[in-house]
């Protein structure tokens, strides 16, 4: 039998985002009737809340429609940084397209800063905005080559920035390249205000109202779960981060997730400020933010695929032991993961849905850098929905074809039939009633394999693992105590309710 990890005294015990714990949100009802409205958009994150914005300043009558509450989602788990410096992005998209595609990837996303900027300035928006440096640096001779030749892109592509053999923080930094003028801010405190806004235009926000099926016409219609709402609309907007609708373009086999971790220091030493991120094998991100009147340190990083760790409080470990040899730690008062996802050439998914449905459009695949990608998002959006031109258009167009993506495509496809396979015949090593308290497993009950918890008041909570999206074998993630597809990133809670999509219906519950 594998031993239970034990949380180490200074971990907080449960995952909690330090954004929803000072950030008051809204609540609003679940969707009671049918509905009928100019634009629907199912997902309540950055994308969804900021394109749900623009639309009701146009005067669109909206629908903004999430699954469970609102900001929930990687939106309001994130390091919160919003740059155009996306780690060794632009070398790589100068290698693998032509230069005004890496020149429109930056562009684009200095346009979401700027609007942000504007917005936060322009209405007094209290959400501990803060203008700051990007570094990007490596502490790792042999990735030196790639930060110089990263460097050499922002020179070739005219992005401002500068070289540095060494950085102000206590790393042993062997280069650095500095981006000026970049941003962080507290992005609930901020999308507080756009959700307000949208109520106040005459949006009408709905909570814990899954969509199951969409039927395209004039105008399309979305059904609920449960099939007794249907919500009718004449513009539909996919936001949800992982598509719940995707068969029909076959997104599934385009998209990747993975999940990556960040802790809330309370350091010993004081920090110089700026933004950081390393390019080293083991990735770490760093920024400041505000708590209690207190300044603490948001490290991240730890990032591997969705349901592929043996045990998920080693990547928070790995955490605290770089924040304490680095800063030194008081106190950690918030530890917490999210979910990302990435699409086969890096640049994501806004805009028309597929040719087949051309009032239908979708925003997914940020790469872990929603804050400025999913503010991307809604400005293509609204102008994609009030068919305005945009230069950005062709360049994030989910319909882009190259051979780079199709070999990736393939390789991905790949990879989901060999994890579907492989954890059909995944053994269950663990006996049920070896179960300690707050341990959960894969184990033998009844005559099959079956994934069982025991709640620290010692109740069971077991449940067919098989995912309900597409049918591959989920994995017990520890740290999140939570039930997680490797296939397609959908997660759920150890009683089977769904965490995360793309799956809608939630693990059967077994009986003990």
């Amino acid at each position: 039998m594998s031993e239970k990890f034990n949380v180490p005294s200074e971990l907080p015990r449960y995952p909690r985002s330090m954004w929803r714990t000072v950030t008051t949100l809204p609540t609003f009802p679940e969707l009671r009737g049918d509905l009928k409205v100019d634009a629907a958009i199912v997902g309540a994150g950055i994308a969804g809340v900021t394109t749900a914005y623009l639309l009701s300043l146009e005067g669109y009558k909206v629908a903004l429609i999430d699954a469970g509450r609102i900001l929930d989602g990687t939106t309001g788990y994130t390091t919160a940084k919003i740059s155009a410096q996306h780690g060794l992005i632009y070398s790589e998209f100068l290698t693998n397209f032509r230069p005004e595609i890496a020149k429109g990837y930056y562009e684009a996303n200095t346009e979401a800063l700027r609007f942000i900027r504007e917005t936060v300035e322009t209405h007094g928006i209290d959400c501990d905005f803060k203008e700051e440096t990007a570094y990007l640096y490596t502490t790792q001779e042999d990735k030196l080559d790639e930060l110089r030749k990263e460097f050499e892109a922002y020179q070739e592509l005219g992005i401002p920035g500068q070289w540095h053999d060494s950085l102000a923080i206590p790393v042993d930094a062997k280069g650095a390249i500095s981006m000026p003028g970049q941003a962080q801010f507290n992005p609930l405190k901020y999308l507080k205000f756009l959700v307000e806004k949208i109520v106040e235009n005459g949006g009408l926000i709905y909570e814990n109202t899954t969509i199951e099926d969409t039927k395209y016409g004039k105008p399309i219609e979305l059904y609920t779960l449960d099939q007794e709402n249907t919500v009718f609309c004449n513009e539909l907007v996919v936001a949800s981060h992982y598509p719940f609708w995707n068969k029909a373009a076959g997104y599934f086999s385009r998209l990747s997730t993975e999940r990556s971790y960040a802790l809330a220091v309370k350091p010993e030493t004081s920090f110089q400020g700026g933004m950081y991120l390393s390019i080293d094998d083991a990735k770490r991100s760093i920024r400041s933010a505000t708590f209690e009147g207190e300044e603490v340190l948001i490290i991240g990083g730890e990032n591997h695929r969705t349901g592929k760790s043996d045990n998920t409080f080693e990547h928070y470990v790995e955490l605290e032991k770089f924040a304490g040899t680095t800063f030194g730690v008081r106190e950690i008062p918030f530890r917490w993961s999210a979910q990302d996802v990435t699409t086969l050439d890096k640049i994501p998914y806004i805009g028309p849905f597929s040719s087949d449905y051309p009032f239908t459009f979708i925003a997914t695949g940020f790469n872990k850098w929603g804050m400025t990608n999913g503010t991307v998002a809604g400005l293509l959006l609204r102008d994609n929905i009030l068919r305005r031109s945009n230069p950005y258009m062709d360049l994030f167009n989910p319909g882009r074809f190259n051979d780079k993506s199709m070999n990736q495509n393939i390789t991905t496809t790949f990879k989901m039939a060999k994890e579907l396979i492989s954890g059909k015949f995944a053994g269950a090593h663990e006996k049920i009633d070896n179960l300690e308290p707050d341990q959960g497993a894969l184990v033998r009950h009844g005559g099959k394999k079956v994934g069982a918890y025991r709640d620290p008041k010692g109740e069971l909570h077991i449940v067919d693992t098989t995912c309900t999206h597409m049918g591959c074998e989920t994995a017990w993630n520890e740290a999140e105590r939570s039930w997680d597809c490797p296939c397609h990133g959908s997660r759920f809670s150890y009683t089977g309710e769904v965490l995360e999509g793309p799956a809608k219906e939630p693990l059967e519950r077994i009986q003990e």
